[in-house]
Formats: C-alpha cells, sequence, structure tokens
C-alpha cells in the first residue's frame, strides 16, 4: 500500500505489519528471563491502545492480566521465549537475553517485517532487519503488547514456582532481590534457580 504525500515528493510504504519485542526479568536474581514478540497490524494497534495498552510497568497486575488475552486476540502472530538460570549463568544476561528473544521470533509465522526492539541493545544474533528503540514500550503499542505478554508469562511462572520455594516469597517478589529475598536467602540458602552469579557480591 502506497500513500502520496506531496506532489514531488517521493512515495512512502506504509508498513503493514508491526513486530514488537520486549524483555522481562533482566534484573531478576530467581528464574528465567522471558522475551515475547507480538506481530501487529495498524488497525490493532490502534484498538490495543484504546484497550489501554502501555508499557507493562505503569499498569497494574490485574490490567496486565486482562489484557493479556486481548492482545492475543487482535496480534496477527506471538511468540514467548525463555532463557534458563543455567544459561544466564553460563553466558551472560545479554546473550542469555537474546537467546530468549530469537526463541520468542522463531514462534512467529513470519519475520520478514522489521522488528522493533525496545532499548539500545540490538539483537546480535539476528539477521533480520532489526530497529533498536530507547523507552520503546512507551512509543511503539507492538513493544507494549510484548512486554505486557512477556510479564504475565513470567509472573505466572514465578506464582507457579513459589509453590516449591514459598520460603523465599516469590509470589510477592517475582524473583527480584527485595530487602525479604535476600534475608531467606541468608536464613535458608540459594536454590539451583537462584542466579549465581548475580549472587556473587550480594549474599
Amino acid at each position: 500500500m502506497q500513500e502520496k504525500k506531496d506532489e514531488g515528493l517521493p512515495r512512502v510504504v506504509s508498513k503493514i505489519f508491526e513486530i514488537g519485542l520486549d524483555e522481562v526479568g533482566r534484573g531478576s536474581i530467581f528464574g528465567p528471563v522471558f522475551s515475547a514478540a507480538v506481530v501487529l497490524n495498524k488497525k490493532n494497534q490502534l484498538n490495543l491502545k484504546e484497550l489501554g495498552v502501555k508499557d507493562s510497568k505503569k499498569l497494574t497486575m490485574k490490567k496486565r492480566e486482562l489484557l493479556s488475552p486481548q492482545i492475543i486476540s487482535l496480534s496477527s502472530d506471538y511468540g514467548i521465549g525463555q532463557s534458563s538460570v543455567r544459561e544466564i549463568d553460563k553466558f551472560g544476561i545479554r546473550f542469555a537475553t537474546e537467546l530468549s528473544m530469537i526463541r520468542a521470533l522463531e514462534k512467529l509465522r513470519d519475520t520478514h517485517h522489521e522488528i522493533i526492539i525496545d532499548g539500545p541493545l540490538s539483537l546480535r544474533l539476528w539477521k533480520g532487519i532489526q530497529r533498536n528503540i530507547i523507552s520503546g514500550d512507551s512509543k511503539f503499542i507492538s513493544i507494549a503488547a510484548a512486554s505486557i505478554i512477556a510479564k504475565v508469562s513470567r509472573d505466572n511462572l514465578m506464582e507457579r514456582l513459589d509453590k516449591r520455594y514459598p520460603e523465599y516469597f516469590i509470589f510477592k517478589n517475582k524473583g527480584y532481590g527485595t530487602k525479604e529475598h535476600f534475608s531467606s536467602i541468608k536464613k535458608k540458602g540459594i536454590t539451583n534457580l537462584h542466579r549465581k552469579s548475580f549472587l556473587k557480591n550480594q549474599i
């Protein structure tokens, strides 16, 4: 689809689809890092904006949980990927985050469109077209939608893992290093799902 902006100026090809990519759990001390990719057309970008989709950090847990199935329903495609604690400790958090992003993208049926990634770091393992957007989850609905899908998916896992490790209050801290979480580590030690590389100088 093409539209002519002004007489004498070159025609601009409109983007039919937008693929937003975001991660969650990068700074956590427990559990995997998650990423999500969401494919949206222009119409459904507007629909999701009207529904209240924005950066997941600016939404309550209840609002994120309400929006997540609506995003999935209105997306042309979506994918969720994760990278394990073992991979984080072995390869470092940046490489592990990239692995989770690649795994999310590999779930998509078509990745020929430009990938819009939240943050300043490029996806080094990706050979396709990509663009980094600082604070992208506040500027692009597709990235905001991806941030919500990733956040809800990871939070759901954290709540399930809390049943295995109730003494660490994972249902509350979602694996992040709160004062209460560090206090539990000092009393109980670390589990096999704690990121040892993150805790070397903190316990």
